[in-house]
């Protein structure tokens, strides 16, 4: 008895060797107690069967549930599909469901009877009548017509301002290259790239000329 109750103690390095020797003792119905209140023993032992089958059962689907997840993750490794595929079809599939479902077409047909019975009432009736004369009678006033009418010249103007300042530009740039001053400078120009380009091929002849590889610089032996 030292020992078991040694074994119980929760800080004992041996607390769980009691519980692994006790599964192979065997339990007759008198160490089980009486049974519940309403039931025989046989009943007892009846249901205790049925509840040991039952969670082997649930053992049993467990495992083949596990096996159906591993070879569906085969599955959709090999077809390519990512868990935000998964994710977007999961997604697409409640939304579905949401749209078909009862209270979603009970609600549909209860918006559309509401839109219905407000756009044929009175009151919304006599709002947008009210709001047609009300248009009509703006576009038709005076201050209306004046204001589109400034809009109009408005832009009319700014049109004709912007291309009188495109022509004046033109015909500016037109004089002036026109012009004794200009025509001087372009002379000018023309004068300088004429010298530069003239200057370059002389150098270029220069350079390719052909001399004998005899040939001496000349000496002046004149007498003094």
């Amino acid at each position: 008895m030292e020992s078991a109750s040694q074994d119980i103690n929760l800080n004992s390095p041996n607390k769980g060797l009691l519980a692994d020797a006790m599964t192979d003792v065997p339990v007759d119905n008198a160490a089980r107690g009486a049974a519940p209140e309403g039931l025989t023993l046989a009943e007892e032992e009846e249901l205790r069967a049925e509840l040991a089958k039952v969670e082997e059962e649930i053992g049993t689907l467990r495992q083949v549930l596990a096996a159906k997840e591993r070879h569906c993750g085969e599955l959709k490794r090999k077809l390519g599909l990512t868990p935000l595929d998964g994710l977007k079809q999961n997604l697409s599939k409640s939304w579905h469901d949401v749209q078909v479902s009862n209270a979603y077409v009970k609600t549909s047909e209860k918006l559309g009877e509401w839109n219905d019975k407000v756009t044929q009432s009175d009151l919304y009736l006599s709002a947008s009548s009210t709001l047609e004369d009300w248009n009509e009678k703006l576009t038709q006033s005076e201050a209306y017509k004046k204001t589109q009418e400034t809009l109009s010249q408005a832009g009319q103007k700014t049109s004709a301002a912007l291309s009188n300042v495109g022509s004046v530009i033109s015909r500016k740039l037109g004089d002036m290259r026109n012009s004794a001053t200009f025509k001087s400078f372009e002379d000018r120009v023309g004068t300088i790239k004429s010298r530069v380009v003239g200057s370059r091929e002389n150098s270029t002849d220069g350079l390719h000329s052909p001399s004998g590889a005899g040939d001496k610089p000349p000496h002046d032996n004149a007498p003094f």
